[in-house]
């Protein structure tokens, strides 16, 4: 059974359309990103779900229930924002229990409830102190134990992790993945940060302009890429999209002469190669020259420049060549994908060449 089904949703003010036609489903006990660059519409699709927006064309269900024109309050879902949504004049206790306390939980319920929480999330010592008093970490943790106690089995997730620094950001996410795992809960999480997206879904939702762009696993948006937005948004660094041109023996990259790197003509196409799938090489391959070494400790990324156009490289450990040396670049070509410049769409059936000595 499915925990969440859109069907066909829009969102507009007047004529600014921020959610168009918009479906998918969430299955329960997974956990689903929406995800996508400023203004593309995710963050208002989750305030749909909650019922914080109101739908102007298409249905929300919520477990078999269409919950399109329900209040927030009886759709059973809780809510992490952005900005913790803390009372500052209240505990960490008191911040955790206020839900229960207006829908008059008795009180033994809440001790309960809170006692488990406070120490699946790590704040039994810190239940007495106040928001001030606390690191963004652990308000943070005070706003996923809010949306916990409440024991609804839909919980929703607004970048709850924006206004933390990148260490903290990795740790919680592995907190906060792991939480949901062992609660069984369906979890809803709207990003822009690609990583967090790839590490901790179960399936991933692109959006582009309120649009879907590509729906599948993390796997499948990064082997797999439906379109130039797709290869350009997931990977860091994103995938390599090389031009094309016509070329006497097959299409060649734009402004470099020499072997083609595709079968028939290459106008009007693009391709694509993640970085850590091309190899620098000492002969054989597409000449290249090196414009700048970007060392990160674990690897290294190197821009080369291939005849007119510039492409990166994933090289292991530290790559120390001098800027301008001549190289040749390496593939195989089942790592090769191919669009159309214009739609930006995939294209399947074209035959990659290898780019070997």
């Amino acid at each position: 059974m499915s925990a969440i089904e859109l069907v066909s949703v829009t969102k507009a003010w007047g004529d600014t359309i921020a959610v168009d036609d918009v479906s998918f489903t969430v299955k329960e006990g997974s956990f689903v990103v929406l995800l996508g660059p400023s203004g593309c519409g995710k963050s208002t699709t989750l305030r749909l779900i909650a019922g914080l927006e109101s739908v102007s064309a298409g249905t929300v269900t919520i477990a078999g229930r269409d919950v399109t024109g329900l209040a927030p309050s009886d759709r059973k879902i809780s809510m992490v924002f952005q900005s913790y949504a803390l009372f500052p004049h209240l505990n960490v206790e008191e911040n955790i229990v206020f839900g229960l306390k207006v829908r008059k939980t008795p009180p033994d319920e809440r001790a309960r409830r809170l006692k488990s929480v406070a120490e699946v999330v790590g704040l039994s010592e810190l239940l007495h102190r106040k928001p001030a008093q606390l690191s963004g970490g652990q308000r943070q943790r005070v706003a996923l134990a809010r949306a916990i106690i409440s024991e609804n089995p839909i919980c929703l997730m607004d970048e709850p992790l924006s206004n933390l620094d990148a260490k903290l950001r990795h740790d919680m996410r592995g907190e906060i993945r792991s939480l949901q795992q062992r609660l069984g809960v369906t979890a809803v999480y709207v990003t822009h940060d690609q990583s967090e997206a790839m590490s901790m879904a179960d399936h991933v939702i692109l959006l582009r302009d309120g649009r879907i762009e590509q729906a599948g696993t993390p796997d499948e948006l990064y082997d797999r890429p439906d379109t130039l937005f797709t290869a350009s948004f997931i990977g860091t660094p994103p995938a390599n999209l090389l031009d094309l041109s016509d070329g006497p023996d097959g299409a060649r990259i734009a402004g470099l002469e020499g072997r083609p790197v595709l079968s028939g003509a290459g106008d009007g196409l693009k391709l694509g190669i993640r970085p850590e799938h091309v190899e620098i090489s000492e002969s054989g391959g597409l000449p290249a020259e090196l414009v700048w070494s970007d060392y990160l400790g674990a690897d290294t990324i190197v821009t080369a420049r291939v005849g007119t156009q510039t492409l990166l490289v994933r090289v292991p450990g530290r790559f120390g060549a001098a800027n301008g040396k001549k190289v040749n670049l390496i593939w195989e070509p089942s790592k090769v994908h191919v669009f159309d410049a214009l739609s930006g769409r995939r294209i399947d059936g074209r035959q990659a060449l290898a780019m070997a000595a």
